[in-house]
């Protein structure tokens, strides 16, 4: 067997697993209580996932294309069929009614967004690019036609519509002013890391060391001398300082933020031959003519890489801040935990690696761009 088929095989299991034996969608009487299961399409999805199946241990021309085609469709056409089962379900049903959506509709969709990111993982960046902004474009467009208003996830987003707009904006803003201090501070300190070149152990052995604290526990420490900050100095407080808040939290994720940028920076100027650094000395250039002229345009693509994994890592980890008061996104996920409300913990989750998903093909496009260049 090709080695190639078998994350199809193994997606196209799990999906078929997920047809036959999980629940669809689920018709409850409120947003708190457990309901009904159904499961309207298990051949017709069943037999979907046996002919990606079948095009996947085939090698006939035009297989793999075919199984990204399939995996588009299932990954815009199941939230649209879900929504169709909605209505016809929640028609005789009481007002406060809802459709959450079943682990075998979740199964399903996230093993066809796994078929198709391994089908175009091949293809060149600019098709990957059509591939997934078609997808985009083809979700909020049917979103904002009212395609999916019938979903219990969607009405939970309409009934928070402002403070979830507001938690978007804040993730955001933590996410970036952590990323713009991070660099601001790692990435001279990886310079100097590399420049005294047996410090570059220390700093990353301290870096690391620190990211093995637990963030919850990183936040709890954090509590104590910020009040003690705000309370020595009042002016600080006044600008936002405190136990609670956006300042520990920033600071707590700058400091996770710090080892991955300070590890590329110095990976980056080190993967700089010492034969360009060699040539630009007998060229007559400066230390810093050296660093901007050469090992920065040379090492940026490393140091890019760097700064996509420290996005993508925050904007997982500002979901936690949300405990000492930062908000974020991260407010309806535990505001769900506690109420028992599972749509808005769904609406908090997804909207997360979402913007984890957005800024990680947003660097990636980024990268291959300036690799090329470089």
């Amino acid at each position: 067997m090709n080695p190639r088929a078998l994350p199809v095989i193994v997606l196209a299991c799990i999906g078929l697993i997920a047809a036959l034996a999980f629940p669809f969608i689920y018709v409850t009487p409120n947003r708190l209580l457990s309901g009904e299961p159904h499961s309207l399409h298990v051949v017709p999805l069943a037999l979907v996932w046996l002919l990606i199946t079948g095009l996947g241990v085939t090698s006939v021309r035009g297989s793999r294309g075919a199984v990204a085609v399939l995996a588009w469709g299932l990954i815009a056409g199941l939230p649209l069929l879900a929504s169709m089962d909605a209505r016809s379900l929640l028609l005789a049903a009481s007002p406060s009614a809802r459709a959450p959506l079943g682990a075998g509709f979740w199964l399903m969709w996230l093993s066809a967004s796994l078929l198709l990111l391994d089908r175009l993982r091949e293809w060149r960046m600019a098709a990957r690019m059509i591939g997934w902004i078609t997808l985009v474009v083809a979700l909020v467009g049917m979103g904002i036609a009212g395609a999916f208003d019938a979903l219990a996830l969607v009405r939970e987003f309409h009934a928070q519509r402002a403070p979830f707009m507001d938690a978007l904006l804040t993730h955001l803003t933590l996410a970036a002013t952590t990323l713009v201090l991070a660099l601001v501070i790692g990435a001279p300190l990886g310079w100097w890391a590399w420049r005294a070149r047996r410090a570059d152990g220390a700093v990353v052995g301290l870096l690391a060391f620190l990211q093995t604290v637990p963030s919850l526990a990183l936040f709890a420490l954090l509590i104590g001398p910020f009040a003690w900050l705000a309370h020595a100095w009042p002016a600080l407080g006044a600008l936002g300082f405190g136990g609670t808040g956006a300042a520990p939290a920033v600071f707590a994720l700058v400091l996770y933020a710090l080892l991955p940028i300070v590890r590329y920076t110095i990976a980056g100027l080190g993967a700089v031959p010492a034969d360009a650094r060699d040539a630009a000395r007998g060229l007559g250039m400066s230390r810093l003519q050296l660093l901007s002229r050469v090992q920065l345009p040379l090492g940026w693509p490393v140091l890019l890489a760097g700064l996509r994994i420290v996005a993508v890592q925050t904007i997982g980890l500002a979901a936690v801040a949300t405990l000492i008061g930062a908000g974020g996104l991260g407010r309806f996920v535990f505001l769900g935990i506690g109420q028992g409300a599972n749509d808005m913990v769904m609406l908090g989750t997804l909207a997360i690696i979402a913007l984890a998903l957005a800024v990680d093909l947003l660097f990636q496009a980024m990268l291959a761009l300036t690799e090329r260049r470089s």
